[in-house]
C-alpha cells in the first residue's frame, strides 16, 4: 500500500527520493541579464569572449562578455535558430537553421552547409561538433543523422568533386540571403550575386564565393537514426566547458549521444567514415528532449520531469531523478560535480554527484529553452548562462566586485531619512568586514552623538627598498533618497541589464568604493601592492558631512601621514570618453527667514494693512542679481581667476565632444553663480493666508580665487543692509547652514600625471580633463589638513542617473575602472614619499 503521508516532500511539491539538503556552497548568483522581452531565446553558445543566442528572429545576437553589450547580430538564416556549437579550435560558431558556419573573430560567414536533402531534411534541431575528427553532427526532424568533415583531405576532396562537375553545371542552389540583391533593384536571388566573394573569410580554411557552400553527400547520412525527431546531442568523452573533460589524447574514442522524440538515447561510435551504433537505452518517459555528459555518466533530461543518468560504461539506468512530475526538462548543463536542470516551467535545480537536490531557484518568467556552463571573462570561475522564452539571457556565477556591490546597494543607507539611521550604521559595519575580508585592517570611527560612524580600512602593501607612498582613498556609503515611482526595478535591489547595473548607489559612490577595493585587494593576493592605500569612507557625505571635520582632527593619528588623496564621486561629461576632473566649485548654503512676528493672517481681512512678510521677501531676493544677471552683491567678483589661454583651448575641444558651446561649460565650472532654490510659508499654503514667516533657501557657488568666509560674510551683509533701507517692520534672518571651500588639482604633479598615465594605459586615450559644478565638502578639507594633492578619477558615464531613477552604471566603466585604479597603484609606487 502506497502511503503518501509518510513521504519526504521536497518543496517543488514532486515525490523524489532524492533528498532537497541545503548545500553549503550557494547556488551561482544573478550576475546579468541580456535580451529583448520580445524575443525567445532558442539556443545559446558561449566562449571566453562572447556569447552568442539564437531565436526567432532568424539572427543570432552576439554579447560581449565583458560588458555585456550587444557587439553585433550574425544574420543571414532562413528560420529559427534551434541550435549553436563551437569549434574552439577552429574559431567557428556552428547554427542551425539550414546550417551556417560563422567566424567567431570576424563575424564573418565561413560556409554555408546544406543538409542533404536540404529542406527535405526538415528543421536541424542538434549539433554536436568532434574536434578531434574536425566533424560536425546534425540531428534532424526527419529523423536522420548527418555529418560533415572539415579536415583538410575532406575539403580537398569536396573541392576536386566540385570541379570535376564541370562549369556549366550549378554546384549549389540559390541561397535566399547569401544570394541577393538590394531590395530596391527587384531582382529574384541568382548565383550571380556573389555576395560570399565581397569580403575575404580570414576564418582557418575558409574560401570564398561558390567554394564556400557545401552540399553533405548521402554517404554521410543515417537515415531514420531514431523514429522521432532528434532533439539532442552530445560527445563522450564531452568537451564541453566545466564538465571536468581531459585534454585530447591520440588514439581516444569518442562516441556520439543522440536523444529523440522516440523515447531512446542512442550511443554511436565516431570514425572517420562516419557513426556506427553501439546501444540503445530506452528512457520511456517521454521524448528526450536534452542531454549533457560528464565522464562515463549520461544524463538525459525527458518530456515529463525525469532525467535518467545512464553509465556508458556498463550500459545500465543508474538512476531516474525526479526533477518536477510532468514538467518538461528542456536544457542540461555541468558544472563541476554538480548537475544543473532547466525546467519548463523556469526553475533550476542543482544536483550534486550523489544525486541530492542541492538548490532551487526560480532563474527565468518562462520557459527555459537552452543553457550552457563556460568559463568566466577572468578565467578563474564558470558561469552558468540560460535563455528561455520570456526573451532573455541569465548569466549567474560568482564575481566579487558585483556580489559585493550587490550586498552594499542592498543596504538602505539613506542619511536624510532618520528612520534609516540605522541603516546607515549597518552599512559601515558591512563595508569594515568587507574591507577586510578583501584584505586590509578596518574598524570604525564615531563622528557625533547620533552620526553615522566612518570607515578606516588600510590595505597595507609590500615594504620596498623606499618608504611606501601612503594613498588616502576618500569616499561616501550613504545615498540619496529613492523613492519608488520611476523606477523600473527595486532601487536597493541590483539588477544587471544589457551592460548596466541599476541601484541607487551604484555610480554615486557604492559602485566605485567597491571597484577601488577591489583592485587593491587583487594588488595585494599578487603581492604587487606597493603602496598603503587608506580607505576613508564617511556615511555622511550627501547631507554635509556633518561632524567629518572635528572626527579627522580627533582620529588623525589613525589615519597617519598621507602623500595623495584619491577620489570617485563624479561622472565623465559623456558616454564613451573617460575623464578626469580636476576642479570642483565651493558652496555657501543659506537660509534667510523674514517673520512678521504674528500669527498667519486671513487676506480677506487684513490684505493691504499689514505689511507682508512675502513682499519683503521678494523685494530682498531681486537685489541679489542686476539686470543683466549678475550677482549684484558688493566685491563678488573681484578675486575670480581668469581664465587662461590653455583653459580656453581646454573648453573649444570638451564643446567639440559635448556639441556645446565652450561659454556653457565655463559658466557651470569656472564662473561664481547665485541659485534661489525655494521659498517656503507658514500656515495652511492656500490662496486666503498672509503667511506670518517666509523662509527662502539661497546659495552661492564660488570658484577660484575667491575666499569662502568673505563671500559667506558677504552675503550675510548684502541681504541685512538691502532689508534695512526697506524700513519694514518685520524681522529678518539670516544663517549660513553649510559650506564647502572650491578645489583645483595639481595638473602638473606627479600624482597626476600617473593617474593620467594609467587612463591612457587602460582606454588607449587621452582622458579629457573636466571641472564640476558642484562641490565635494570633504576634499579640499583633506588636502589642507593632510597637506597633500588631491586626485578625483570619475568612474561612471553622463547618462548615469545619480540621484535619480533608475541610478546606473556600466559594467564596463566598472570594470575597467579598477583596472585604472590597479595601474594608478602600480605606478605610484615609483613615485617617491618624502623621509619622515
Amino acid at each position: 500500500m502506497f502511503l503518501s503521508t509518510h513521504l519526504d516532500i521536497p518543496r517543488d511539491g514532486q515525490a523524489s527520493v532524492s533528498r532537497p539538503i541545503r548545500s553549503a556552497a550557494p547556488p551561482p548568483r544573478l550576475l546579468h541579464s541580456l535580451g529583448d522581452e520580445n524575443k525567445s531565446v532558442l539556443s545559446l553558445m558561449a566562449n571566453a569572449s562572447h556569447i552568442f543566442t539564437g531565436g526567432q528572429g532568424q539572427d543570432i545576437a552576439v554579447w560581449d562578455r565583458h560588458t555585456f553589450t550587444l557587439k553585433t547580430s550574425l544574420r543571414g538564416h532562413i528560420g529559427s535558430i534551434l541550435a549553436l556549437e563551437l569549434a574552439e579550435e577552429k574559431g567557428w560558431l556552428f547554427s542551425a537553421s539550414g546550417s551556417q558556419v560563422w567566424s567567431t573573430v570576424t563575424f564573418l560567414p565561413v560556409y554555408i552547409l546544406n543538409p542533404y536533402l536540404e529542406t527535405g531534411a526538415g528543421d536541424l534541431f542538434s549539433l554536436a561538433w568532434n574536434p578531434a575528427m574536425q566533424t560536425i553532427y546534425i540531428g534532424c526532424q526527419n529523423t536522420s543523422l548527418q555529418w560533415q568533415g572539415f579536415c583538410k583531405f575532406q575539403l580537398d576532396r569536396r573541392a576536386e568533386e566540385q570541379c570535376g562537375s564541370g562549369t556549366s553545371t550549378p554546384t549549389r542552389k540559390v541561397h535566399k540571403f547569401f544570394d541577393s540583391y538590394p531590395q530596391y533593384t527587384h531582382r529574384p536571388a541568382d548565383l550571380q550575386a556573389n555576395n560570399l566573394s565581397m569580403s575575404p573569410l580570414t576564418s582557418q580554411g575558409a574560401f570564398v564565393g561558390t567554394s564556400s557552400l557545401i552540399n553533405i553527400s548521402a554517404t554521410n547520412v543515417i537515415d531514420s537514426a531514431h523514429f522521432g525527431y532528434i532533439y539532442c546531442m552530445a560527445l563522450l568523452p564531452s568537451t564541453r566547458e566545466g564538465t571536468g573533460h581531459l585534454a585530447q589524447k591520440p588514439g581516444q574514442n569518442y562516441y556520439l549521444v543522440t536523444g529523440s522524440g522516440d523515447e531512446t538515447v542512442k550511443i554511436w561510435r565516431c570514425n572517420q567514415s562516419g557513426l556506427n551504433m553501439m546501444h540503445s537505452f530506452d528512457c520511456q518517459h517521454g521524448a528526450v528532449l536534452s542531454i549533457v555528459a560528464s565522464g562515463e555518466t549520461i544524463y538525459a533530461g525527458c518530456q515529463d520531469g525525469h532525467v535518467k543518468v545512464l553509465d556508458f560504461e556498463t550500459r545500465t539506468l543508474v538512476r531516474s531523478i525526479i526533477v518536477q512530475e510532468n514538467v518538461d526538462v528542456l536544457s542540461l548543463s555541468i558544472m563541476h560535480s554538480d548537475l544543473y536542470t532547466c525546467s519548463a516551467n523556469g526553475h533550476i535545480h542543482r544536483w550534486s554527484s550523489s544525486f541530492d537536490c542541492t538548490a532551487s531557484w526560480q532563474a527565468h518568467d518562462g520557459i527555459v529553452l537552452s543553457s550552457v556552463v563556460s568559463c568566466s571573462s577572468d578565467r578563474k570561475s564558470f558561469c552558468l548562462i540560460t535563455g528561455a522564452n520570456d526573451g532573455f539571457v541569465k548569466v549567474s556565477c560568482r564575481d566579487t566586485m558585483t556580489y559585493a556591490l550587490s550586498k552594499f546597494v542592498s543596504i538602505p543607507s539613506v542619511s536624510s531619512d532618520p528612520s534609516h539611521r540605522e541603516d546607515c550604521r549597518q552599512a559601515a559595519i558591512w563595508l569594515k568586514k568587507g574591507l577586510n575580508q578583501l584584505g586590509a585592517q578596518s574598524a570604525l570611527l564615531p563622528t557625533h552623538e547620533a552620526g553615522s560612524p566612518l570607515v578606516l580600512g588600510t590595505f597595507h602593501g609590500t615594504q620596498g627598498k623606499h618608504p611606501k607612498p601612503r594613498i588616502l582613498f576618500y569616499g561616501h556609503y550613504d545615498v540619496i533618497s529613492a523613492p519608488p515611482e520611476g523606477w523600473d526595478t527595486d532601487p536597493f535591489i541590483v539588477s544587471g541589464r544589457n551592460g548596466y547595473l541599476y541601484g541607487r548607489g551604484v555610480t554615486d559612490d557604492k559602485g566605485p568604493i567597491m571597484a577601488v577595493a577591489c583592485a587593491a585587494a587583487e594588488l595585494l593576493q599578487n603581492r604587487a601592492l606597493g603602496v598603503d592605500l587608506v580607505f576613508l569612507i564617511e556615511g555622511e557625505e550627501e547631507t554635509g558631512s556633518a561632524g567629518f571635520i572635528d572626527a579627522i582632527k580627533e582620529h588623525k593619528h589613525l589615519i597617519g601621514n598621507i602623500d595623495a588623496i584619491l577620489l570617485s564621486n563624479s561622472t565623465w561629461i559623456s558616454e564613451h570618453h573617460p575623464c578626469i576632473t580636476y576642479g570642483l566649485r565651493g558652496v555657501v548654503h543659506s537660509t534667510v527667514e523674514i517673520t512678521s512676528g504674528v500669527p498667519d493672517l486671513h487676506s480677506g481681512v487684513e490684505g493691504g494693512a499689514a505689511p507682508e512678510p512675502m513682499f519683503d521677501m521678494i523685494r530682498l531676493l531681486a537685489t541679489l542679481m542686476d539686470g543683466e544677471g549678475k550677482v549684484a552683491i558688493p566685491d563678488f567678483y573681484n578675486h575670480v581667476r581668469h581664465q587662461t589661454e590653455a583653459e580656453k583651448q581646454l573648453y573649444d575641444v570638451l564643446s567639440n565632444v559635448t556639441q556645446k558651446p565652450g561659454s556653457v561649460l565655463s559658466s557651470r565650472w569656472s564662473e561664481p553663480s547665485l541659485t534661489v532654490h525655494n521659498i517656503d510659508v507658514s500656515g495652511p499654503r492656500n490662496s486666503t493666508v498672509i503667511p506670518g514667516k517666509v523662509t527662502a533657501k539661497v546659495s552661492l557657488r564660488i570658484v577660484p580665487d575667491q575666499d569662502l568666509e568673505t563671500i559667506a560674510q558677504s552675503l550675510t551683509n548684502h541681504l541685512r543692509g538691502s532689508f534695512d533701507k526697506f524700513h519694514s517692520p518685520n524681522q529678518l534672518s539670516v544663517s549660513i547652514d553649510r559650506t564647502a571651500d572650491w578645489w583645483l588639482g595639481n595638473l602638473d604633479g606627479p600624482w597626476f600625471k600617473a593617474l593620467k598615465a594609467a587612463v591612457h594605459d587602460e582606454w588607449d586615450v587621452e582622458p579629457l580633463l573636466i571641472r564640476e559644478g558642484g562641490s565635494i565638502p570633504s576634499i579640499p578639507y583633506l588636502e589642507k589638513e593632510f597637506g597633500c594633492p588631491a586626485l578625483h578619477l570619475p568612474l561612471g558615464q553622463s547618462t548615469d542617473q545619480a540621484h535619480l531613477p533608475n541610478e546606473r552604471i556600466s559594467l564596463n566603466n566598472l570594470s575597467r575602472g579598477k583596472s585604472v585604479i590597479k595601474r594608478f597603484l602600480s605606478i605610484a609606487t615609483n613615485i617617491r614619499a618624502p623621509t619622515e
